[in-house]
């Protein structure tokens, strides 16, 4: 593993690493905060998967995590969206291929080569940070911001007992029945839709839904709304009596304005979940 950077960041560090990634088949990079009491003994891993055209560093950069991360001696970790690199397949449209992984693992040609993102945020990426890094491997929560808080909501879900708390930033709720996301699962997974139904949260709230309690701010002046569908996942929560709290800001759009706004509510629900 190759240290990129370490920076002083609120008495802890904010780091920038790359590392081989054998799920992805590439060099892969992620962001890392790690608080001051990280020096001393492990602490527990908050995880913040980011949304379309993202790398590591929007997020890092933007969002404002780490001084709300700090205040309760959380870690963040911040991967990137997609694989990167020479001879990883690519599309011309933002909302495709570099980007644009959807938190998938390809199966359809030319994505499955290296389109392997679920398997590199579940395990792969794990392994490098539970190795490296004072971080409790039983002490994890997960949020994301569209792309990513759908992301983080199909693998709180898919993954009983791995996170304590899930929460998200405006997510892509209904994939199946929006162009974020008929368009990439069918690219990635293929034809038959009954292999996309895994990777819905809306689907997979009606079907179980999640062991915790969740958060979900959207904000009302959001200009993607019809492609988020978050009236689909609000019903869906309801009609399964799912404990949390699914929030409409009002007047907020989907930028990162809207996500540091309240980066520190969702800081702190973690925290709470992650001290249980």
């Amino acid at each position: 593993m190759e240290t990129i950077s370490e920076n002083r960041c609120f008495g802890g560090v904010q780091g920038v690493y790359r590392h081989p990634s054998k799920a992805t088949g590439c060099d892969m990079t992620f962001g890392l905060f790690l608080p001051a009491e990280a020096a001393q003994h492990p602490v527990p891993l908050l995880w913040y998967l980011s949304g379309l055209t993202c790398t590591h560093e929007n997020a890092m950069t933007k969002a404002g995590l780490q001084a709300h991360a700090a205040a309760h001696g959380v870690a963040v970790v911040f991967p990137d969206t997609s694989p990167r690199g020479e001879g990883v397949a690519d599309d011309p449209a933002y909302d495709l291929g570099q980007g644009a992984g959807f938190y998938v693992n390809a199966t359809q040609a030319p994505w499955a080569a290296h389109y392997r993102m679920w398997e590199y945020i579940t395990h792969d990426l794990p392994r490098v940070l539970f190795a490296y890094f004072a971080l409790e491997e039983d002490r994890q929560a997960i949020t994301g911001h569209s792309m990513g808080g759908h992301g983080a909501l199909t693998m709180a879900m898919r993954l009983p007992g791995r996170f304590a708390s899930v929460s998200a930033f405006a997510p892509i709720a209904h994939p199946m029945a929006s162009d974020w996301g008929r368009k990439q699962l069918g690219a990635y997974l293929g034809p038959d839709e009954a292999t996309w139904a895994a990777h819905d949260a809306t689907l997979l709230m009606r079907n179980g839904g999640f062991e915790g309690e969740v958060l979900i701010d959207q904000g009302t002046s959001d200009q993607f709304l019809d492609l988020l569908r978050p009236d689909a996942l609000a019903q869906a929560m309801t009609a399964t009596r799912q404990p949390g709290s699914f929030r409409m800001q009002k007047g907020y759009d989907h930028s990162y304005f809207f996500v540091s706004t309240f980066a520190g509510a969702h800081v702190s629900f973690h925290a709470e979940a992650l001290a249980r």
